[in-house]
């Protein structure tokens, strides 16, 4: 149930927040005034579009407020737990929006930030607005289907679940049968083309030393001078013949020598000798090895010939095959299996047909027992909504869900149509037909008296549902908007005393000029101030005395009414 909104910031609306009762909540005001600038503030904090330009005009931020109490948690709770989002002892759910000038919307969860698409899933289970656009959604034929199904219990809405899951496979093995369906000529040229390629990668024999030793191999060669001439110079630094000039090795051997003459007078000396003479012989055996890598150095024009023709090849084929010699080696693999399925063309097709086949059987089975369940279904809203309409005085209606077999489809295999007839003696015409605003209010008023059975969602918003309607018809509109608020809250805002008079709680939304900017107010009606509101719905823009007795008079009516 809906405790709290508030309203910041928003449209017209600077700082707003009403407290709603369970029941029936009633919203009525005069047109402009901003009645359903609230219902459209709330639509965005549970989760609907908010775009900058309802933020009020000279400020950055709007922000959106709505407090819950969880009184059946069995849908809501493990969505919230899933995510981490917890509810204390206490049951309530706050939910806040911030729409902003210079950044992105926030959505929160009692103080958890969360996404629009979690958001929308959880509130979905808390409440349901019906405003005035949702008639055309009735109108909509292509909406009738999913209308029927929303009566389904699990096991209905499990077999559409699985059907659809069907009819991907299916459709996907379709497709498959498309892109085989190819001429002789092109599945000639295709495996002509595979045929080439496999045999270009495999007469390569790539092997790892051609991903990056090659490379290594044929920059060593191209440098073979460079490296000789470097490597000579390191030589001769470490010995030289020369006269006047001094190695390392022989500047090492000065060094142990001085070091040998000064053991005599300190022992302690011995142990840097020790280490001199180590390192001496190991600067011995770098000099060697050194000479005998020198001396084997030498330009093999051959080797660096075929090294250069070979990376050429493995850079060419990295260029059409992938960037590594594994990418090449997978990608000969995928083209060896769409290979095999060309050459064995005839009887991949016979297969993937009898697949098709086997999901097209399959499908058709469950469609039919799916369409079977809608059926019935049918029978019992026509059945439920021709009470409900009956209720709401359009006596004497007939209306019919009309069911006409399609082709197969990811949600079966039925076209339904709602069809209607509103006088004796007519013949049933699509809703679309219907021109009168009052019959269509009613009939989708019908259609969510009848849903608000079955969908649990303890919260109902109806956005002027009396269009069209006035007189006798707009009191027992009222009345059935009462019943159902016995058993959840029901929120509507409307222009008719006849509803006015039987709401639990009747709030008067009013514009006021505050400074250079008219903003938006709301008050919770009680005693004589709702007996005047209600004699301006009666009267207009005069209350007189007679007006005021008669919004009395409706108001004991009502009570009397509400008793029985």
């Amino acid at each position: 149930m809906l405790l709290e909104l508030t309203i910041k910031n928003f449209a017209i609306i600077d700082d707003l927040k009403i407290n709603f009762s369970k029941g029936l909540n009633v919203l009525t005001g005069e047109t402009g005034s901003g009645k359903s600038i609230i219902i459209e503030a709330l639509g965005i904090v549970l989760g609907g579009r908010g775009t900058k330009d309802l933020i009020r005009s000279g400020e950055g931020r709007a922000f959106l407020q709505a407090v819950f109490v969880i009184e059946d948690d069995s849908k809501i709770k493990p969505l919230l737990e899933e995510k981490g989002i917890l509810i204390d002892e206490s049951n309530l759910l706050i939910i806040s929006r911030e729409l902003s000038t210079s950044s992105p919307s926030i959505s929160r969860i009692n103080d958890k930030v969360v996404t629009l698409n979690l958001l929308n899933k959880i509130t979905h289970n808390l409440v349901d607005i019906f405003a005035q656009h949702e008639h055309q959604s009735l109108l909509n034929v292509s909406n009738h289907k999913e209308i029927i199904d929303s009566f389904g219990d699990e096991d209905h809405k499990s077999l559409k679940n699985k059907i659809k899951s069907l009819y991907e496979k299916y459709n996907n093995e379709k497709k498959q049968l498309e892109k085989m369906s190819l001429n002789n000529m092109e599945r000639e040229r295709m495996i002509d083309l595979y045929k080439f390629q496999i045999e270009e990668i495999d007469s390569a024999q790539l092997t790892e030393y051609d991903d990056e030793e090659i490379e290594k191999d044929y920059r060593k060669l191209t440098n073979i001078m460079e490296i000789a001439k470097g490597i000579g110079q390191v030589v001769e630094s470490f010995k030289s013949d020369g006269y006047d000039s001094f190695s390392l090795l022989d500047l090492l051997n000065s060094i142990i020598s001085t070091l040998n003459g000064l053991i005599k007078f300190d022992e302690d000396l011995l142990t840097y000798l020790d280490r001199l003479k180590d390192i001496n012989f190991e600067l011995q055996d770098i000099y060697s090895d050194l000479i005998y890598y020198m001396d084997n150095i030498e330009l093999d024009e051959e080797r660096l010939k075929l090294l250069d023709e070979r990376l050429d090849l493995v850079n060419k084929l990295k260029k059409k095959y992938g960037s590594t010699v594994k990418s090449i080696l997978e990608y000969r693999d995928k083209t060896a299996a769409s290979l095999e399925k060309l050459l064995n063309y005839e009887e991949e097709l016979e297969a993937l047909k009898a697949r098709i086949k086997t999901y097209e059987e399959e499908l058709y089975s469950l469609s039919q027992k799916l369409s079977g369940g809608r059926k019935a279904i049918a029978k019992k809203i026509e059945k439920a909504i021709t009470e409900e309409l009956d209720e709401l005085n359009m006596q004497n209606v007939k209306f019919k869900v009309d069911f006409k077999e399609s082709s197969l489809a990811s949600d079966g295999i039925d076209q339904i149509e709602f069809l209607i007839s509103t006088n004796v003696g007519e013949d049933l015409k699509p809703l679309s037909k219907i021109s009168s605003g009052g019959e269509m209010s009613r009939i989708m008023l019908a259609f969510k008296s009848i849903l608000a059975q079955y969908d649990g969602i303890p919260t109902l918003i109806f956005d002027e549902i009396d269009t069209g309607i006035s007189g006798r018809t707009a009191q027992i509109v009222g009345e059935k908007i009462y019943k159902i608020a016995k058993n959840r809250q029901v929120i509507s805002i409307s222009h008719l005393p006849q509803i006015a008079s039987m709401a639990d709680s009747q709030y008067s939304i009013f514009k006021k000029k505050v400074g250079n900017k008219v903003s938006t107010f709301i008050k919770k009606l009680d005693g004589e101030e709702r007996i005047y509101e209600l004699a301006k719905l009666l009267g207009g823009v005069d209350v007189t005395e007679t007006t005021i007795n008669h919004a009395k008079e409706m108001l004991q009516l009502t009570e009397k009414l509400k008793k029985n």
